[in-house]
C-alpha cells in the first residue's frame, strides 16, 4: 500500500511537534584535545556518595562534592590524551585477568563481583572500563614519572643506617591529608591567603569539625574524594616533609600547616601500629616472556607458552634453553630466564601473585601481566635472610616509593597548569 505524500508528511510534521527535545548528556569541560561528559561527573558523583553511605562517611555539599570530582576527571583525561600519543593500551585479556585478581583478592569469583556491582546500581561494562583507565593511567604515570626519580647511593647508605639504628623495626601511620594548594607561580598574596585558610581549616578540625568532610570540600591532595585517606605507610616511604613531621606524634594528633612548593599541608594521624619486627621472604624464580605484537596475537602468545610447559614438563625441552631462545625479557633470557632472589612485592602484581600460587620447582600456567604473557617456574624461598644487600634494596624500594609519590603530584599538577581548560556553565 502507498501513503499519500501530504500525509506522510502530517504524520511526521505532527511527532515533531508533539516531542520534547531532551538533553541526553552535554560536555561540561574541555580538556587540551578532550572534554569531560556532564555524564561522567554525574557518575563519579553517585560513586562517591555511595561509597559514603556504605563508609558511614558524611559528606559536605553536592557543589563541593562535584568540584572534586571534576577535577579528578580532568586529571584521568590528560592521561588519557597522553596515553593516546605514547601508543599505551590494555588489551582485553589483559583486562579480564586483571578484574578476575580484582575478584580473587576480595574472595568472590567474577560472577559474584558482577553481581555486587549490578546490587549497587553499577554497569559491569561501565566498571571494565574504569579499570581499563585506572591500568592505563598508571602506565602513563611509571612512564613519565620514573625517569624524574633519582637516588644517590648516600641517601641509600643513610636510610640503611637509620634502619639498623632503629632495630628493623618501622613504626607505620595512617595519615589523612588536606592540602591547601598555591597556584602556579604564587605571590605573596597568594601565600598568605592560602595560610589564612588553612590556619581556618585547621581551627575547624581542632572543634571537632569531620576530617574527611573538609578533605572532600576544601583539598587540592591528590586524595581528596577518597577524604584525603593517604592510607598505611611506612615512615619511611612517606614524603620527607611528611616523615619528619609525624615522628613521635600520637593517633588522633593534628599536624600543620606545615608549607611546601605546592601549598600548606594538614595531616592527621588516623591511626598507627607499634615498632614491628620487619621479615623478608625473598623468592628466587626464572621465566618466559612472549610479547603480543600486530604479527603475533595474544592467542598465540598464549598458545605457545602452553606448548613450552607441556614439552618442560614431559621431559622434551629444558626451560633455560626455551627462555634463551624465545623469552623477550633482555635482563633475564641470557641467564636461562633466572630473575635471581628477590622480594617478591618488586614485581608486578600479576606476576607476584603467580609466584604466591607456586610451590618450589612448580610451573604456572600461562599468564598475562602487563608486560606480555609469561610462565614460571618457583625455584626456592627464603625468610627472614636480612643481608646487607636485602637491607639495601629495601631501603632503595623506600626511597623509590617516597620520590615517587612526590614527582607524581609534582608532574600532574605541571601537567594541569600548562592545558587548556574551559568548565562549560
Amino acid at each position: 500500500m502507498k501513503l499519500n505524500p501530504v500525509l506522510c508528511f502530517l504524520l511526521f510534521f505532527s511527532a515533531a511537534v508533539s516531542s520534547q527535545p531532551q538533553e541526553l548528556d552535554r560536555v561540561a569541560v574541555i580538556v587540551d584535545q578532550g572534554v569531560v561528559l556532564e555524564s561522567e561527573i554525574q557518575e563519579l558523583v553517585q560513586s562517591v556518595k555511595r561509597n559514603a553511605i556504605a563508609s558511614g562517611q558524611d559528606l559536605p555539599s553536592d557543589q563541593a562534592v562535584r568540584t572534586q570530582a571534576t577535577e579528578r576527571l580532568i586529571l584521568t583525561s590528560l592521561q588519557m590524551q597522553m596515553a593516546e600519543r605514547m601508543g599505551i593500551q590494555v588489551s582485553d585479556p589483559q583486562l579480564e585477568q586483571t578484574i578476575a585478581s580484582i575478584a580473587e583478592s576480595e574472595g568472590a569469583t567474577v560472577e559474584q563481583l558482577r553481581a555486587s556491582l549490578a546490587a549497587e546500581g553499577v554497569s559491569y561494562d561501565s566498571y571494565r572500563e574504569e579499570v581499563r583507565r585506572e591500568l592505563i593511567t598508571g602506565e602513563v604515570r611509571r612512564a613519565n614519572v620514573r625517569r624524574r626519580v633519582y637516588i644517590t647511593p648516600q641517601e641509600v647508605e643513610s636510610l640503611v643506617r637509620l634502619m639498623q639504628q632503629q632495630g628493623l623495626q618501622q613504626a607505620e601511620y595512617r595519615l589523612g591529608h588536606i592540602l591547601i594548594g598555591f597556584p602556579p607561580e604564587p605571590t605573596e598574596e597568594d601565600i598568605d591567603s592560602a595560610r589564612d585558610r588553612a590556619n581556618k581549616v585547621l581551627e575547624l578540625l581542632n572543634n571537632g569539625s569531620d576530617f574527611a568532610k573538609i578533605a572532600i570540600a576544601s583539598s587540592s591532595g591528590a586524595k581528596a574524594l577518597e577524604g584525603g585517606d593517604m592510607g598505611w605507610m611506612n615512615i619511611n616511604a612517606m614524603p620527607t616533609l611528611f616523615a619528619e613531621a609525624v615522628q613521635d606524634k600520637k593517633k588522633g594528633e593534628l599536624i600543620g600547616p606545615i608549607r611546601s612548593g605546592a601549598g600548606f599541608h594538614i595531616l592527621k594521624v588516623s591511626d598507627l601500629k607499634g615498632m614491628e619486627q620487619v621479615e623478608v621472604e625473598e623468592v628466587n624464580s626464572r621465566h618466559i616472556l612472549i610479547k603480543p605484537t600486530v604479527i603475533l596475537s595474544e592467542e598465540r602468545a598464549q598458545q605457545m607458552l602452553e606448548e613450552f610447559r607441556e614439552q618442560i614438563l614431559a621431559g622434551e625441552a629444558d626451560f633455560a634453553e626455551l627462555a634463551k631462545e624465545h623469552s623477550a625479557d633482555p635482563g633475564s633470557a641470557l641467564k636461562g630466564g633466572e630473575l635471581g632472589w628477590s622480594d617478591p612485592s618488586a614485581y608486578v602484581p600479576a606476576f607476584k601473585e603467580a609466584l604466591e600460587k607456586l610451590e618450589k620447582d612448580q610451573i604456572s600456567q600461562p599468564f598475562r601481566s602487563s608486560h606480555g604473557w609469561h610462565i614460571v617456574q618457583l625455584l626456592d624461598r627464603r625468610v627472614g635472610d636480612v643481608t646487607d644487600k636485602v637491607q639495601q634494596e629495601k631501603a632503595s624500594r623506600l626511597l623509590f616509593n617516597r620520590k615517587f609519590a612526590e614527582e607524581t603530584d609534582n608532574w600532574l599538577r605541571e601537567m594541569r597548569d600548562s592545558a587548556y581548560i574551559e568548565v562549560l556553565e
